[in-house]
């Protein structure tokens, strides 16, 4: 028997006829109860991820370091200073010690960079200074992680030097710089700058 619209209308009241059931609405609902499952999911995790994949940047240890040199040289270490208020220079996590070395605070991969130009660079700088005149950047302290870590020479004529690597550094590492005395180096922050930074574990 079929039923009319009127009779549909009032299935409530008409027992005996019944409502045909389309199959696509069930697959409808289900389909939107798992998109909404999905994106719900998808964003839960997904804002879970990013929180946690940002690098903490309390974690991340470094530091650009200039000169801080007065008068004449007695000692073949050059003394570095770092602080915000000297322009672009700062430290975060590592140390400067009272000799001005920079003092590691945190095991890790450091990728370790300097430049150094000298002052009153010249031929005659040369004529009067005939040695071999180097720059080394080394553990100095302990004394059971002393190690030379840079070492790079001044070329006949040559005014500057300048290099990075990677190397591992423990907590308490002191890194010393050594230029050749009497050579000076030059103040200008544009010219001779040391930093580091970690870069993992």
């Amino acid at each position: 028997m079929k039923c009319s619209w009127r009779t549909m209308m009032a299935a409530e009241e008409a027992s005996s006829c019944q409502v045909p059931r389309r199959p696509w609405a069930s697959i409808l609902r289900m389909t939107i109860s798992v998109l909404i499952s999905t994106g719900t999911c998808y964003l839960i995790c997904n804002l879970y991820f990013s929180q946690h994949q940002q690098p903490d940047s309390t974690r991340w240890d470094l530091a650009e370091l200039q000169l801080n040199h007065t008068g004449s040289r007695q000692d073949p270490r050059l003394r570095w200073q770092g602080s915000p208020a000297l322009g672009r220079s700062f430290l975060h996590g590592p140390e400067l010690d009272d000799n001005g070395q920079l003092r590691i605070q945190r095991d890790g991969i450091y990728r370790l960079h300097i430049q150094v130009t000298l002052a009153n660079c010249s031929s005659s700088t040369w004529t009067a200074e005939p040695q071999r005149a180097t720059l080394t950047v080394a553990i100095c302290s302990p004394a059971a992680h002393s190690i030379s870590l840079l070492r790079l020479s001044f070329h006949r004529g040559g005014c500057w030097v300048a290099s990075q690597r990677l190397t591992f550094l423990a907590r308490g590492d002191v890194l010393c710089t050594n230029l050749t005395l009497p050579l000076l180096p030059s103040r200008n922050a544009d010219e001779t700058f040391f930093g580091i930074q970690w870069v993992g574990p």
